[in-house]
């Protein structure tokens, strides 16, 4: 199976996964629309990060919907450029900056495990492997999310916790 495929084919699970949600139903799955994870470029084995997937992906939540909880297999900078984003920690924290990288930006707030907070448009995120998280999208409006992934290659995109 080819790495597209393998992407394809995790998208997909992570797709049912999300718009099923953790003890969800049907009529849950079918009254909201899915959201939607778009991978825009990667590369296998970049310099530095042999072993390593390097992604860019952007993922679309729309009103209403949520994320089941979930970690992920490396680092990732979510960066949400458009609606206001629930995000639940269950262990783990992230530190929730806003302004450009490099030593410019500003902390916004930290959410520990056991809190939720809003993650609003132009602030961003880093996940390490350990924070064990859901989202949701409580607004009216989609939620725009700009994903940058460093995964070992071949890992889905999130990984389910039951």
């Amino acid at each position: 199976m080819t790495r597209s495929a393998r992407w394809i084919r995790a998208t997909a699970a992570l797709a049912t996964i999300v718009a099923l949600g953790a003890g969800a139903t049907a009529i849950f799955a079918a009254s909201v629309a899915p959201v939607v994870r778009d991978p825009l470029a990667s590369v296998d084995n970049p310099v530095g990060g042999k072993g390593r997937t390097l992604g860019l992906s952007r993922v679309t939540i729309p009103a209403g919907a949520q994320i089941a909880l979930h970690h992920h297999s490396g680092t990732q900078i979510a960066y949400v450029a458009r609606g206001v984003l629930s995000y639940s920690v269950k262990t783990g924290s992230v530190t929730v900056m806003h302004g450009p990288a490099g030593g410019s930006a500003t902390i916004v707030r930290r959410i520990a495990a056991g809190q939720t907070g809003s993650i609003s448009a132009g602030q961003w995120i880093v996940e390490q492997p350990g924070t064990i998280h859901r989202a949701a999208n409580d607004g009216a409006a989609p939620v725009v999310i700009y994903l940058a992934t460093f995964f070992p290659i071949g890992s889905p995109p999130s990984v389910p916790v039951g």
